[in-house]
């Protein structure tokens, strides 16, 4: 039975250098294999963009969830952004069969597209399947509130039932009020908070200053956690990747 899980969470800044000048999705391909994680969180996926193919000769023909999970790991995509060249969301890699997955819209207005991509994840094992939920939050304090209560109303009934959970993603959210939250309503632990004591500074990628990107959990024993900062994931995106080692409790 398979005790222990490895986690990463990255918005991969639609697989773009940190100035959008290099297509970097080759690289980044490469970072997470190197990290070899059990579950990838991913925010600002290109599932579909023709200026980018025209524009970079390094641009892969699928989308990029589909390139990046390659033969190493199952996937599914929350379409959120739709525009007239193409559409962008959240993703999540896994190296476990999906039982089911949905995307959610919790836009909180028209000029922002928001989605909660949950899927259920089959662990070999396992009595009760994991629940992993993606999100990008809004970049508005009073939208990001509204959207994190989406998010607890949609899992507090999980919750009740003691089924194993993981939140991850860009939370946008530098006041940091979404761990209080997150722990009252869902019983859920942030991992740097849990190994550190303070949230994890994650933006920009080359100076890290703000707390944007965070893994919540429930039903887990935080091993370790960490932020991959320096190269290469100083040049792979604008955020920099967290991950987590969690143990099933």
């Amino acid at each position: 039975m398979i005790q222990r899980l490895r986690i990463v969470t990255l918005n991969i800044h639609k697989g773009l250098s940190h100035f959008n000048r290099r297509m970097v999705i080759h690289d980044l391909r490469d970072g997470l294999r190197d990290l070899d994680p059990d579950l990838v969180f991913l925010q600002e996926v290109q599932g579909l963009n023709q200026r980018f193919a025209m524009r970079f000769a390094a641009h892969p023909e699928e989308p990029q969830h589909a390139f990046l999970a390659g033969d190493k790991w199952q996937h599914c995509y929350g379409q959120n952004a739709v525009y007239d060249h193409g559409h962008h969301g959240n993703a999540i890699l896994s190296r476990f069969g999906f039982v089911s997955f949905e995307n959610e819209d919790i836009s909180d207005h028209r000029y922002e597209s928001r989605g909660l991509l949950h899927s259920v994840v089959a662990v070999p094992g396992w009595r009760r399947n994991l629940h992993c939920v993606c999100v990008h939050l809004s970049l508005h304090e009073k939208g990001r509130a509204r959207q994190i209560e989406a998010i607890s109303g949609r899992l507090e009934e999980l919750a009740s039932r003691d089924l194993p959970i993981i939140i991850a993603g860009d939370f946008n959210d530098w006041r940091h009020r979404a761990s209080s939250i997150l722990e009252r309503r869902l019983g859920m632990t942030e991992v740097s908070l849990a190994r550190f004591g303070r949230a994890a500074r994650t933006f920009p990628a080359m100076m890290p200053l703000l707390q944007l990107d965070r893994i919540y959990v429930r039903g887990f024993k935080v091993v370790h956690s960490q932020v991959h900062r320096g190269k290469p994931w100083s040049r792979l995106s604008d955020h920099l990747a967290v991950s987590a080692e969690l143990e099933r409790v």
